[in-house]
């Protein structure tokens, strides 16, 4: 899914009642951090940009406000990059295959459900637990050849979360990701 600039937007319109220098700065940050959880961002937003503390639970009240916005928006199959979810359709049988993203784990459980993607993956996980754990966890639980295993992915914390796993790392959707992998997808095809 090309899911960025309906992010963006969340961004944006859960933070509107915050300056829009403040707002331009976090979206330095998170469009350079495409991989990681609004969590982690509401928290950069108000400890690094506006340099004020910020409790947990008042994360969690942003992330839920944010997730709001997401479920309006993301169910949305124009979205969806058509030679993306061709070539899952076609080979989910064939390879074992999973979602492990910096997206709420609820919300994109609920996104790949309504939009009939979830029987294509062996399972779905997000924030939010860091995704350098998700995928170090998804390894362990399913005894996967770290040799045999891809993450494919369109973020620097999708390349990072592969490198510290010890596993291959494909680049998509994302040109700035040809400078750090070998292996760049141009198409699903």
């Amino acid at each position: 899914m090309d899911s960025m600039e309906v992010r963006d937007k969340g961004f944006e319109i859960v933070l509107a009642d915050h300056s829009k220098e403040e707002v331009a700065e976090l979206m330095k940050f998170h469009r350079k951090n495409g991989g990681l959880s609004r969590y982690v961002k509401f928290r950069h937003f108000f400890e690094e940009i506006k340099k004020l503390e910020i409790t947990e639970e008042e994360v969690k009240e942003y992330a839920q406000k944010f997730s709001e916005v997401m479920l309006q928006n993301l169910i949305d199959e124009t979205l969806l990059i058509q030679d993306t979810i061709q070539f899952v359709k076609n080979n989910h049988e064939d390879y074992n295959m999973h979602i492990v993203s910096g997206s709420d784990q609820k919300e994109l459980r609920h996104i790949c459900s309504e939009l009939k993607l979830d029987a294509y993956f062996n399972s779905i996980h997000g924030s939010p637990t860091p995704k350098k754990q998700l995928v170090k966890d998804l390894l362990k639980d399913q005894n996967y050849q770290k040799d045999e295993t891809i993450l494919i992915g369109d973020s620097i914390n999708d390349y990072e979360a592969a490198e510290e796993n010890g596993i291959a790392f494909y680049g998509f959707n994302n040109i700035e990701l040809k400078k750090l992998s070998n292996t760049y997808v141009e198409k699903f095809v």
